[in-house]
């Protein structure tokens, strides 16, 4: 028998094929045999079946109500990631806004003597001395002034704890993903969790999705 999908011979698509995730919440919805099935379960045999059957509802229906409080701890947790991340731009900017302002004020007086030409050795000499105090200058101004600063050691601090925490919050809308994907299948299990889930008006869950503008960045030319 021949594969079904022939990789070498098939039709493929060179144009490619960019998918996106459907907004869309579907019902979970039973019809007349699954109410047949309710009703019939409870003579197969004589009452026992009916009472087993009362049982696995009320497992399922536990079961749900656990895995919606998992949902809400998933999404819990990017939320906490998220508002660390909030937290560490907004010290990342005022360590730039800081930095800038050091830029200005003794960086830019360095370069223009590092730019200067020397005639001679006396000029020269006087030149690295005014580029020594002012590197002094700097460090005395950061040591005194932002103690607690030191600016671009924090600033590197900062954007590591930034790309760490965006580590963090990929895998937790995995781990979030992982959930929705479960639930989605599980509501519609026939017959026990399907059925309970018809009953309470539970729908499908939206995984997480990428904002237009992530999507239209990633594929643009980064070098």
């Amino acid at each position: 028998m021949a594969n079904e999908l022939d990789e070498l011979n098939d039709p493929t698509m060179s144009e490619g094929n960019d998918v996106n995730v459907i907004a869309k919440r579907l019902p979970v919805k039973v019809g007349g045999g699954s109410k047949f099935f309710e009703i019939i379960i409870w003579f197969l045999p004589p009452i026992i079946g009916g009472i087993i059957w009362c049982i696995l509802k009320t497992k399922a229906r536990s079961y749900l109500q656990k895995l919606q409080q998992k949902l809400q701890h998933d999404a819990s947790q990017i939320d906490n990631y998220l508002e660390q991340r909030v937290q560490i731009l907004q010290n990342c900017a005022r360590l730039v806004d800081k930095a800038v302002d050091l830029d200005k004020s003794t960086f830019t007086e360095i370069a223009a003597l590092r730019s200067g030409n020397s005639s001679d050795d006396e000029a020269r000499n006087e030149c690295a001395d005014k580029i020594n105090a002012y590197g002094r200058a700097l460090k005395n101004f950061v040591v005194e002034n932002y103690p607690n600063l030191k600016a671009h050691q924090e600033l590197a601090d900062a954007m590591q704890q930034n790309s760490y925490l965006q580590r963090e919050i990929t895998a937790a809308r995995e781990v979030y993903n992982d959930t929705v994907n479960t639930w989605n299948s599980d509501i519609f299990s026939w017959p026990t969790k399907m059925i309970v889930a018809a009953k309470a008006g539970y729908t499908t869950r939206l995984p997480f999705i990428a904002d237009k503008e992530t999507k239209e960045a990633a594929r643009g030319t980064f070098f």
